[in-house]
C-alpha cells in the first residue's frame, strides 16, 4: 500500500479537504502556473489525451476534478460532444470555470458541479465517456474513485486519465527530480503565496502507482483493454479503459 501524501500534512483533517483547501488558495494562479511550469507542454498532453476519444465520439463527457475546465474546454473544441459536465472538490477552481464558460457563452454546452470524485453525484450509467486530468493521485482512496468511475460510465464508455509519472532513463530522471523538488515549489511560492501546495505536487506524483500499477488498480475495478501511454520521456501518462 503507497504511502498516503496531503497537501498539509494535518492529520486531523482529511486528504480530500486538504486537496480543497489547497485549491481554493492556489485557484487564481493556477492556470498560469499550469502553463509556465510545464513551458507549455501541458497544452500538447491535453490534446493527446483528448484524441484517444475521437473514434469513440461521445455525446456526454464527464470531465472529473475539472478544475478552472481547461480540459473540458480543449475536448469541447476537438470532439464537439453535446454536452460536457465537469464535477471538481474544490469551490475556488469552479469560480473560474464558471467565470470562463459565461465568458465563452458556452453555458449550453458545459456545466460544474461540486462534489467528490470518489462519490460522484450523478447516477449509474450516465455518461459516454469519462476524462481525469491531474486528478486522480489527488483522490484519498484511488480505487474506490475509479470503481465510482466505472460505475457512471455507460457499458462500452471509455475512461482517459491525464496524470503525472515517473521517468526512469538518465538524464531525464534526474532533471525531472531536481525541477520539481527545487524548482517548482521556489516558482509556486512566488506567485501563488503558498509553497506547500507546489511542495505536494512532487509529493503526490512520487508517491502515485504509476504505469502499471495504475492500470492494475483500473483492470481490479472492471475496466478492460486498459493501456498505458507514456509521453515526453515518462513525464506524463495517458491511461484508458473500456467498461
Amino acid at each position: 500500500m503507497s504511502k498516503v501524501v496531503t497537501p498539509y500534512q494535518n492529520e486531523q483533517v482529511t486528504k480530500k479537504e486538504q486537496v480543497a483547501d489547497m485549491f481554493n488558495n492556489i485557484s487564481k494562479t493556477y492556470d498560469f502556473l499550469n502553463h509556465f511550469m510545464s513551458l507549455g507542454i501541458d497544452i500538447i498532453w491535453r490534446k493527446k489525451a483528448i484524441n484517444e476519444l475521437k473514434h469513440d465520439k461521445p455525446g456526454h463527457i464527464l470531465d472529473v476534478a475539472t478544475g478552472t475546465g481547461d480540459f473540458a474546454f480543449e475536448a469541447l473544441t476537438i470532439l464537439k460532444p453535446e454536452k460536457i459536465t465537469g464535477v471538481d472538490i474544490s469551490r475556488g477552481m469552479l469560480d473560474i470555470a464558471e467565470q470562463k464558460i459565461a465568458k465563452r457563452k458556452l453555458g449550453h454546452k458545459f456545466s460544474v458541479k461540486l462534489g467528490d470524485s470518489e462519490k460522484l453525484p450523478f447516477g449509474d450509467t450516465e455518461f459516454d465517456a469519462v476524462t481525469v486530468a491531474y486528478g486522480v493521485r489527488n483522490f484519498e482512496n484511488l480505487e474506490a474513485g475509479m470503481a465510482d468511475i466505472f460505475r457512471v460510465l455507460k457499458p462500452g464508455g471509455k475512461v482517459v486519465v491525464l496524470e503525472f509519472s515517473k521517468p526512469r532513463t538518465f538524464p531525464v530522471k534526474q532533471l525531472y527530480n531536481f525541477y520539481f523538488k527545487y524548482i517548482t515549489p521556489g516558482i509556486g511560492k512566488l506567485f501563488s503565496k503558498d509553497a506547500r501546495a507546489y511542495s505536494y505536487l512532487p509529493e503526490s506524483v512520487a508517491a502515485f502507482p504509476d504505469g502499471k500499477n495504475f492500470t492494475a488498480v483500473m483492470d481490479k475495478v472492471g475496466f478492460k483493454n486498459t493501456k498505458n501511454r507514456a509521453l515526453t520521456f515518462g513525464i506524463c501518462s495517458i491511461y484508458t479503459g473500456v467498461k
